[in-house]
C-alpha cells in the first residue's frame, strides 16, 4: 500500500514543472497570493514564444557584436546599449524609441535584435516584424478583415515593436497606408519601436512626411554610413 501511494505521489509531482505552485505561478498563503520564484521565468518564456524571433536571432547579442570595426559602428553600439539599459526609465517618454539607419550590412539588424533580446531577458515583451514579409501578407489578405485586424492588432499593441528593414524594396501607396496606420497608433499611445532602415532621415521624410516625422520625434536616430562600414563582411576579418 505504501509503495502504491509513493508511486501515485511521484506521478502527481511529474505533472507540474514547478511543484511549489503547481504551475499557477502564485502560491496561496491564507488570503494572500504570493508570486512564485518561477513566475518571471514563465513570463520570459512566454514573451520569447510570442516574439517571432528565431533561435538564430536570439544569438544576436551586445557581447558578440564587433563594435571596434569603425568609430560609427562603435557609436551605434553605445547608443543601442544605453537604450536597452535605460529602457524602463524612458518607456513612457515621447522619445522612447530608437532607429538604426544606414547601408546594407552595417550591423543595424544585429543591434536591433541585441536590444530586443536584452529587453526580453528583463521580461519586456518584444514583437519582431520583418517589414517586407508582413506588408506582403497584409496586402494579400487586406479583404479578409478578421485576418487583417488580428495581425495589425498584434503589431499595434505589442509593448515593444521591432521593425526590421523598414521600406526595403519598392514602396507603394498601400505600403504607406498600412505603415501609417500602424505607426500612428503607436505614436499616439507612446508605444516604443526599434527600427532598422537603409534610408537616412531625409530619405524617410521624402518617402512619407507623416510617417517620417513621427519616427523622428519618437526615435533616437542613429546613422551608420561610410565605405568601410560593411559590418557583415568586416566582422569576419581579423584586423
Amino acid at each position: 500500500m505504501k509503495l502504491e501511494e509513493s508511486c501515485k505521489s511521484q506521478m502527481e509531482k511529474s505533472k507540474y514543472r514547478c511543484n511549489k505552485c503547481r504551475d499557477m505561478t502564485f502560491i496561496i498563503d491564507g488570503n494572500e497570493a504570493i508570486e512564485c520564484e518561477c513566475r518571471q521565468v514563465r513570463i520570459a518564456e512566454d514573451i520569447l514564444r510570442k516574439s517571432g524571433i528565431s533561435e538564430e536571432f536570439r544569438n544576436k547579442r551586445f557581447n558578440n557584436f564587433m563594435y571596434s570595426i569603425d568609430s560609427q559602428i562603435t557609436n551605434a553600439y553605445k547608443e543601442g546599449y544605453l537604450y536597452a539599459r535605460n529602457f524602463k526609465e524612458i518607456e513612457r517618454d515621447r522619445c522612447n524609441s530608437i532607429m538604426f539607419m544606414g547601408q546594407v550590412g552595417s550591423g543595424k539588424t544585429h543591434l536591433s535584435l541585441a536590444i530586443a533580446n536584452e529587453l526580453m531577458d528583463q521580461a519586456v515583451g518584444v514583437i519582431y516584424m520583418s517589414y517586407r514579409e508582413v506588408i506582403t501578407a497584409l496586402k494579400q489578405n487586406i479583404m479578409d478583415e478578421v485576418y487583417y485586424h488580428r495581425v495589425m492588432g498584434r503589431y499595434k499593441e505589442s509593448r515593444v515593436l521591432l521593425i526590421d528593414d523598414l521600406f526595403k524594396g519598392r514602396v507603394t501607396e498601400s505600403d504607406l497606408n498600412i505603415m501609417f496606420e500602424l505607426l500612428n497608433f503607436r505614436y499616439f499611445n507612446r508605444l516604443p519601436v526599434i527600427v532598422s532602415c537603409e534610408m537616412d532621415v531625409e530619405g524617410l521624410l521624402r518617402i512619407d512626411e507623416g510617417i517620417g516625422s513621427r519616427l523622428v520625434e519618437m526615435c533616437r536616430c542613429v546613422e551608420i554610413r561610410g565605405k568601410r562600414l560593411n559590418y557583415r563582411i568586416n566582422s569576419f576579418i581579423d584586423y
